[in-house]
This record gives C-alpha cells, structure tokens and sequence, in this order.
C-alpha cells in the first residue's frame, strides 16, 4: 500500500503483519516552547549580523550576495518540503537563511534603490496581508499547529519571509530613521512582544494572531540585539563586530538546535486519522 508524501505528511504505522494499522499526521514546524522563541529571536539576530558580515566581507556586493543566499535558501526549502516531518537542523537552517535573505531584500530596497523605509515597511505588511488572506481562503486557517500538507507549507514560507523582510524595514524605520538607539529599540519591541503575550493570556487575543504579531515583532528585537553588540561604540554599539557576533550566537543557536534532536522536545506528537485493515 502506498501513502501520501505531498498533500498530507503522514506515516503508517506497521503492525506485526507488515501492513499499515493507521495514519498518522505529521506537523512540519515546532512546537511553540521556550525554545522556539529563544532560536528565532537569536535567527533574526544572526539575519542581521550575518547579511551585514556577507555585504562588508563577501566582495559580491548587496545584490551578488541576496542571490547567493537567495540560492542556498532555496535548496534549504527543498529539503524541508521533501522532509515527512519536523527536522530541527533542516527547519533552523531554513529559518536563518530566510532572516538573512530578508534582511538583504529589506537593504537592497532602501539602500540600491532608494525605496524609503515607510513604503518598504508599507509593501511588506501588505504582502503579507495578502499572502495570510490567500492561506485563510484557501485553508480555512493559519494556524501553526497544523502545517501538515505540501499546500500549507507553501503558504507559511512565503509569511515567514514577509514577515521578516516587515520586521528589517519597520526595526530599520523606528531605530535609525527615528533616531531611537538600538538599546532603546530591543526594549520597545521586547515591551510590545510581552504586551501582546499579556492581551493573550488576560483579554483573550486569538492565540493565531498573537503568534503572528509576536513572529514579526522578534524581527526588529533580535536585529536591534544584533546591532547592539556589533556595531561601533561611537554608534551606540558593543563594537564586537559582525563576525564575533555572528560566531556567537551561531553557536548558542546550534547548540539549542542540536539538544533540541536528541531530546524532541519541541515535536508535535502525531496524531491519528485514519484506519486501514
């Protein structure tokens, strides 16, 4: 008997005859525990610092190094689509090369083009507006918790990229345009990060937008974070640099991201849906 790879990640179960007992569901993404927010806080912070490291070091330039990486992106989503469920490596590996593919799309808007920050910040909410739109529509949810087809998985990507290109622009808008400061921004994002957590848990906020709102708001926290500690002291920075602090928090992520493999502990458990003789 055959079973689905694509629409609908599911594997058998095999009884002692050899034949599949029933099906079971697999969710592509992890659970939503400490330690998701830990890693995509930390993403979004290594997205900065490496798109800055690539753009300074590489001698592509801003636009040879978003093709590059747009490159490696791209084989990263093959190998999670073609995964029949969450692999921690491949999922984080596709999470980090989206943040920094995001932020460079972010730079080469303003910094190549000229494009203001304001449209930018405009255009990415509105992108994402329409891809949510489109996976409501089509799905009837957007919900996290159930990424368990082909047709799901390809709605959540393209709103993880959004969601992080909205992020770079709005966090770029609030902490150079508006002269904040970057110690000044990471706190006024971590406030409103915990704001929406409180609405949540004491008024009641939809738990799907919650999550979102709280997903694009990591995006300006961990850049501000990142800027923080790499850039100069006469900047309002640690002045570590990109490469001491891209070094750093690849290894606290990779730490995680390993533990994560051998304890499982942000895996959905499967569930059943169906039965067969």
């Amino acid at each position: 008997m055959t079973y689905e790879t694509s629409e609908s990640q599911v594997v058998p179960e095999v009884g002692q005859a050899g034949h599949a007992r029933h099906w079971l569901h697999w969710n592509k993404v992890p659970e939503l525990t400490i330690y998701f927010w830990i890693i995509k806080v930390l993403c979004t912070t290594v997205g900065e610092t490496a798109a800055d490291l690539l753009n300074e070091k590489a001698g592509l330039g801003l636009t040879g190094v978003s093709l590059l990486m747009s490159a490696l992106l791209s084989v990263a989503l093959v190998v999670q689509f073609r995964s029949t469920g969450y692999r921690p490596g491949v999922y984080w590996l596709a999470v980090a090369l989206i943040s920094i593919v995001g932020t460079l799309v972010s730079d080469n808007l303003t910094d190549t083009m000229g494009v203001a920050l304001e449209t930018t910040t405009t255009v990415f909410a509105i992108a994402l507006v329409i891809v949510f739109a489109l996976w409501y529509r089509t799905e009837r949810t957007l919900s996290i918790h159930h990424i368990d087809t082909t047709r799901r998985e390809a709605f959540y990507w393209p709103a993880v990229l959004f969601a992080f290109a909205l992020g770079t622009s709005a966090g770029d808008l609030l902490a150079e345009r508006m002269d904040v400061g970057f110690w000044l921004s990471a706190v006024l994002f971590a406030a409103a990060i915990a704001a929406v957590a409180l609405a949540h848990f004491a008024l009641d906020l939809d738990a799907v937008w919650s999550f979102w709102i709280a997903y694009i708001l990591t995006r300006p926290l961990g850049a501000s974070i990142g800027d923080y500690f790499s850039q100069p002291t006469g900047d309002g920075g640690l002045g570590l640099g990109t490469v001491i602090t891209s070094a750093l928090f690849l290894a606290v992520i990779l730490g995680l991201v390993i533990y994560l493999s051998v304890t499982r502990k942000d895996v959905t458990e499967p569930k059943q849906i169906g039965l067969t003789a």
